[in-house]
């Protein structure tokens, strides 16, 4: 009987060290498969101005130019001007041989003579007929040639002193000045050469000072560029002009926004205005126009805390329980080794920015660090 009971002891006490290593053997395994915290290190969202410049392509052009072109056909007799000088407004540039369009005018001038010569006869004698008329000594014929022969003298005369203006038009254009003030560029015509009216390009002329930028927006910018242009923004640079590294020295002011959308682009061409006392703008110089742009409330996280999948991209938001979520963000403008987000993020939420490359969709975190805001 006492060997019966020690038997049974020995059943419970073996069933008891079998449960007691199942339920070691079970945390094990349940220890094993739980991942360690992947350390990381955090950042709280927070929200401020971000001051950056959106860039766009430009290029340097006049407020005025012009193509010299002859309105009159002829040989080149002169040039009064070294290529590049600076020209005033009147200044004489090119004279074109004016022998023949001399003779043409004296020769009308000769034929107005002539013509008014015509017409004091042609008045006389109706002034006479009228008179005989009067006392009823003429046929009434005659005094109605006599009217009619003063009409077609005046017509004569009409006709002669516009041929006057036309020749001395002529005469006029043979000599060709400077349309504004500026810089006139290299001459394409030598002294002799002859040149076509309307068609041979003698030079240009370019206003200098000041200058015009343009460059491209899209259309969706149009009610920004209209609201800069109105409040007339200068004084703090809102519009600088690059060159490579090199920043121009003064600051742009909006002239103009175009009338019309490219439908081609999308695009509308928005002219700015630099002064250029120095010259050291040339027409057709290419550079970027910097666009300053100051966001309100603005969140501004590191960019080495978004991941990107397929062309889309992400951050890690830790929740309280150290567990991490990934969520989708869309990017705005970088700044430095910063970069701002539209929306998703609020502020106070803490995102990973060290670490994420271990990361995946609820993965337990550890905290080793929490970094702030620069």
């Amino acid at each position: 009987m006492q060997v019966k009971k020690v038997k049974n002891y020995l059943i419970v006490f073996s069933l008891f060290i079998e449960a007691s290593c199942g339920s070691k053997n079970a945390q094990q395994q349940q220890a094993m498969q739980a991942p360690p915290a992947i350390p990381v290190t955090v950042q709280q969202v927070t929200t401020g101005n971000a001051a950056y410049y959106d860039q766009y392509p430009a290029t340097v052009s006049a407020l005025n130019q012009v193509e010299l072109r002859p309105q009159v056909s002829g040989f080149i007799t002169g040039i009064y001007f070294k290529d590049g000088d600076k020209v005033r407004k009147d200044q004489k540039l090119y004279s074109i041989d004016q022998q023949q369009y001399q003779a043409n005018y004296q020769q009308a001038v000769a034929n107005l003579a002539v013509q008014q010569t015509n017409l004091v006869k042609a008045q006389k004698d109706a002034d006479r007929y009228h008179e005989l008329e009067k006392q009823d000594a003429i046929a009434k014929q005659q005094v109605d040639y006599a009217d009619a022969a003063l009409d077609a003298a005046k017509k004569q005369v009409e006709a002669a002193q516009a041929n006057v203006h036309a020749v001395q038009t002529n005469v006029r254009y043979s000599t060709i000045y400077a349309p504004f003030d500026g810089t006139i560029g290299i001459s394409q015509v030598k002294v002799g050469a002859p040149v076509s009216a309307g068609q041979t390009v003698l030079n240009t002329v370019s206003s200098d000072n000041p200058v015009v930028v343009d460059f491209a927006v899209d259309q969706r910018q149009i009610y920004r560029f209209t609201q800069l242009r109105q409040q007339g923004r200068v004084a703090d640079s809102s519009f600088q002009l690059v060159f490579g590294n090199d920043i121009y020295s003064y600051p742009g002011k909006i002239y103009l926004v175009d009338r019309a959308v490219n439908p081609q682009t999308g695009t509308i061409i928005v002219r700015l205005v630099f002064p250029n006392d120095k010259g050291l703008l040339k027409v057709g110089m290419s550079g970027t126009i910097r666009v300053k742009i100051v966001a309100n409330n603005a969140i501004l996280i590191p960019y080495k805390a978004v991941t990107e999948q397929l062309g889309e991209f992400f951050v890690y938001v830790v929740n309280d329980s150290n567990k991490v979520s990934q969520r989708k963000v869309p990017l705005g403008t970088q700044i430095g080794t910063n970069i701002i987000v539209r929306d998703s993020l609020r502020e106070g939420e803490k995102i990973v920015v060290q670490g994420v490359q271990n990361l995946r969709e609820g993965a337990m975190v550890k905290v080793d660090s929490t970094v702030t805001m620069k």
